[in-house]
């Protein structure tokens, strides 16, 4: 039932929110309250931290939080080729980057069982040992990322979700600013080795 936010009017943006613009990149999909149907509009209203404007149903007084998604990532580490860090290719990225295992935990897992069920899913490789490397924000896409060195073994079969990958020793490996490339140059660190990065 829902539509694109873009359905909704700047004047009537406008109406109610006089101080705050509602954020560029708001989610697509909430245009109508959950529970009853009715249109959500960009409301202001008392919280423990002030006033803030938020996603609102003027009818039944739902919020939409808007909170950040927890998303897995693994350094894959395959302990059975010289400790070689595998990068795949996601076939929904228009070019050829090669980035982490990632994913979405389910309901009901812990972030570990999580990431060692992705990095099966994506490569068939089974996670003999697992240690977080560290937390990251990702803003552009309202994420929290958790990510992990995964020690694995197997032989490599990639899921759909999945073009190529590529096998690299850490000291050739090179990071990227976004989230997983922090985490990935925070592993290469503890290990020694002074990250490389991309180049633009």
């Amino acid at each position: 039932m829902g539509t694109n936010e873009g359905n909704v009017s700047d004047e009537a943006n406008a109406a109610s929110s006089p101080i705050e613009p509602r954020p560029a990149g708001w989610p697509e999909g909430w245009t109508w309250c959950p529970r009853c149907a009715t249109a959500l509009d960009w409301l202001i209203a008392p919280e423990d931290s002030g006033p803030r404007h938020r996603l609102r149903c003027p009818a039944c007084d739902f919020t939409h939080w808007n909170n950040p998604t927890p998303v897995l990532a693994a350094i894959v580490e395959c302990t059975d080729r010289n400790g070689q860090v595998l990068l795949a290719r996601n076939a929904a990225w228009p070019n050829r980057f090669f980035g982490l295992i990632t994913g979405f935990m389910e309901a009901g897992e812990t972030p570990e069982e999580g990431i060692r069920r992705e990095v099966l899913e994506e490569t068939a490789l089974t996670v003999t040992r697992l240690s977080l490397v560290g937390v990251y924000d990702f803003q552009p896409m309202n994420q929290v990322i958790i990510a992990f060195h995964a020690q694995a073994e197997g032989e490599v079969r990639l899921s759909p979700e999945l073009l190529e990958y590529k096998l690299f020793a850490p000291d050739h490996l090179r990071c990227w600013p976004q989230g997983t490339g922090q985490a990935l140059a925070q592993w290469l660190r503890q290990r020694g080795i002074e990250p490389q990065w991309l180049t633009p």
